[in-house]
């Protein structure tokens, strides 16, 4: 024998809801609960069940003293339903208004835009220009290293790198200078020392070479140009 199925939500929002429409009274929640058994919905969804129709605004709730009452009649309902009518004609007015518009748009944005020899050539015609712009920017890039901007870039950041470098050789002077004043005795190991870690007699300061001329044969006018 097959099992009994159990009653839907919405079943047992209609078999709630009949309840007040049959009786046209007042409930508390202790009275639904007794009720709601006899119409096939159990005692422990009774307050679920009430209280998603009080969200739907079908039952209607409120305190009096120390209780809360609910209650619902047919009247309530209709006017009720009525209301989400006119609010979902009104919605679908807007929307059928705003479907129009944006056909209208639609067919706007296509004029000029229609299938044609014209158009076909000027779409070709865009698409060389467009390859021939990222061809010469592709080029250009080529040449960032000659920009003059970059070339200063350049120079500041070598001349930043090299009074660094002279800072440590001043330090390296300094160094040594200290340790011969302060550990003549071990002058041996001070040098044998100096030697591992690569710092030798022949250290020196570090110059920028001379600029060399662009070319040797410019015209003086063109070389100041440049």
């Amino acid at each position: 024998m097959s099992k009994k199925r159990g009653l839907s939500l919405e079943e047992k929002r209609e078999k709630m809801l009949q309840i007040f429409y049959d009786s046209q009274d007042f409930f508390l929640l202790k009275e639904l609960e007794k009720s709601g058994p006899k119409k096939g919905v159990i005692m422990q969804s009774v307050k679920d069940v009430v209280q998603s129709l009080v969200d739907d605004d079908l039952v209607f709730k409120d305190k009096i003293g120390t209780s809360v009452y609910f209650w619902s009649l047919p009247s309530c309902a209709g006017n009720q339903l009525r209301n989400i009518q006119k609010k979902l004609d009104a919605d679908l007015q807007s929307s059928e208004k705003r479907y129009v518009e944006l056909n209208e748009q639609c067919s706007d944005l296509k004029k000029g835009r229609e299938e044609s020899d014209e158009r076909e050539e000027a779409l070709d015609e865009l698409k060389a220009i467009e390859k021939k712009y990222n061809e010469l920017k592709d080029e250009i890039s080529q040449y960032s290293d000659n920009d003059p901007a970059t070339f200063e870039a350049m120079k500041q950041a070598t001349e930043v790198a090299l009074a660094a470098a002279n800072r440590w050789t001043d330090n390296i002077f300094t160094l040594r200078q200290w340790c011969s004043k302060n550990f003549p005795q071990a002058k041996e190991q001070l040098e044998q020392l100096y030697n591992e870690v690569g710092i030798t007699d022949d250290i020196d300061y570090l110059e920028l070479p001379s600029p060399v001329p662009l070319c040797s044969n410019c015209d003086p006018m063109l070389e100041g140009n440049l």
